[in-house]
């Protein structure tokens, strides 16, 4: 049984930068996919980016450019670095796990963290 664990959220003024980090335990016996989403209050759950397995990497247009998601797998623990964030990037962010392809919708993700709330102040 895969956990997730995010941290590193935090207050920021636009055009600043924060970098998330999603700690996992349990261990994984076959390809897989962890990604990032977020929540704005009201809003549905959005994707951000992902990594599988293999080390492919996929972003939301919206993100593409600015931020950057990498794994350290010594560490267990996956990345999102945020640069040039915008007030718009307000919201919980949440780290998920998957067995299998990459998927972008919220489905299919069998493990999610605790998320961490990330605001930009304009």
């Amino acid at each position: 049984q895969v956990q997730l664990v995010e941290s590193g959220g935090g207050l920021v003024q636009a055009g600043g930068s924060l970098r998330l980090s999603c700690a996992s335990s349990g261990r994984t016996f076959s390809s897989y996919t962890m990604g990032w989403f977020r929540q704005a209050p009201g809003k549905e759950r959005d994707f951000v980016a992902a990594i599988t397995w293999s080390g492919g990497t996929y972003y939301a247009d919206s993100v593409k450019g600015r931020f950057t998601i990498s794994r350290d797998n010594a560490k267990n623990t996956m990345y999102l670095q945020m640069n040039s964030l915008k007030p718009d990037d307000t919201a919980v962010y949440y780290c998920a796990f998957k067995y299998g392809a990459y998927y972008s919708t919220p489905q299919g993700y069998t493990t999610w963290g605790q998320g961490t709330q990330v605001t930009v102040s304009s």
